[in-house]
């Protein structure tokens, strides 16, 4: 690997969506890099501290929030004198979004008094009252011309449409939820996924005109959905459960088809490869090499240093559990982390009782595929875009996993 020179940063940053520039904040200043040379291309001036930073999807504007003020500024790469502040004064912005056309910047108010779309083309804004939530909550079709938008007046929830064009109101319908959590567009534009409160299990699936197409509920009297994700080909919708199970349901009928359990002892006659991280003694040879810490996997193995190295178990085996206390709200159980690759031939999950180990499950044969056991539990996983590799990273600073499903490695 090929390391540039450390520079200064002391707030956020974050690749364009064209991975031609990266914005670094540093204080009140945002610096545009180019991604080859490292080189400053555009240097901004806010008028405070920079909390959050998100590129346009065009790769052309940036916004920037402050929400210390609280208020959003927002640059162009192409005309730098070009410069837009937004202030909603005592409303206050708890959260700021792009809309998909890169034109529009949706900001939701302190206390979810309402949710503001404003247009850098002809300097309008539109209303929309009594947002449900301020960082989710919002949802875009696939070819962005639709937006739909959850709110909630008179203890009751309500899903906006509005599009995209004219942020003109198409609809607006009432759900059968008792506390909406979030909501997800298919990726084929046809139906709305909506999740109701973690104390009643309950997915509703709803079409753009309002129509109810189907209510799935799992199981009664226990805490319900965790995580919802839908396939990228649209023909599945994956639901995890505080339960332990992920259920996955087809797009036809609604029905399940697919329901995966996640033990904390596996045994024969599963077929998965189990792959479990160790520690062995890295020896240098202090007098030719000497290297700091922060390039090593760590200081706790004997001689100092170590390698990391993952070893193939033979079931049966037993993964750490974690039983979450009774007495304490959100517990660390479940499904807590959801996601697809590609491809839609495999999913990864992530069981909160066990969060040092990252289940790979294949859907096309509709099996386990693969079990990565970490020392430290699991704080992310992502899948390549291109092909079925995954990425994850763990609590253990510095170190990141990237495998497939026929290898891994180990990435310091």
């Amino acid at each position: 690997m090929e390391f540039t020179e450390a520079y200064k940063q002391t707030g956020p940053c974050c690749f364009s969506p064209n991975a031609r520039y990266i914005a670094v904040a540093v204080d009140y200043r945002l610096m545009i890099r180019d991604t080859l040379s490292f080189k400053v291309v555009q240097l901004f001036s806010c008028l405070d501290k920079i909390s959050y930073i998100e590129w346009a999807l065009d790769s052309e504007y940036i916004l920037c929030g402050l929400y210390k003020r609280p208020m959003i500024q927002a640059w162009s790469l192409t005309q730098p004198e070009w410069t837009c502040k937004i202030d909603e004064g005592p409303a206050g912005i708890a959260y700021a979004r792009w809309s998909p056309d890169s034109r529009h910047i949706l900001t939701t108010s302190e206390f979810q008094l309402r949710l503001t779309v404003w247009s850098l083309v002809n300097t309008a804004c539109v209303h929309v009252q009594w947002p449900k939530h301020g960082s989710k909550g919002v949802s875009f079709t696939k070819d962005g011309k639709f937006a739909a938008i959850c709110t909630r007046r008179d203890c009751k929830d309500y899903i906006n449409l509005l599009s995209c064009h004219s942020w003109e109101i198409m609809g607006v319908f009432a759900v059968d939820t008792l506390d909406m959590t979030d909501i997800q567009w298919s990726p084929d534009d046809s139906a709305i996924v909506i999740g109701d409160s973690p104390l009643e299990y309950k997915v509703l699936i709803y079409s753009p005109d309002g129509r109810c197409l189907f209510k799935y509920q799992a199981y009664e009297s226990g805490l319900g959905v965790k995580s919802v994700s839908w396939s990228p080909c649209g023909q599945f919708l994956a639901v995890g459960s505080y339960d332990q199970m992920l259920r996955v349901l087809n797009h036809l009928t609604w029905k399940t088809f697919a329901e995966f359990m996640h033990l904390s002892t596996v045994r024969a006659p599963c077929c998965a490869a189990v792959f479990k991280e160790v520690d062995e003694p890295l020896q240098l040879d202090m007098s030719e090499l000497c290297l700091d810490d922060d390039f090593m996997g760590g200081s706790d193995a004997p001689g100092g240093h170590f390698k990391v190295r993952y070893e193939v178990m033979e079931v049966p085996i037993t993964f750490p559990f974690q039983k979450p206390p009774a007495d304490k709200p959100n517990p660390k159980q479940g499904i807590g982390l959801l996601s697809w690759s590609n491809d839609s031939q495999y999913i990864c999950t992530r069981n909160d009782s066990m969060p040092t180990a990252l289940w790979i499950w294949d859907i096309r044969h509709l099996e386990l595929a693969a079990i990565l056991v970490q020392k430290d539990p699991i704080r992310a996983a992502a899948w390549d875009p291109i092909s079925t590799r995954l990425l994850s990273s763990s609590q253990r600073q510095g170190v990141i996993l990237l495998c497939s499903c026929a290898s891994t490695a180990r990435i310091q």
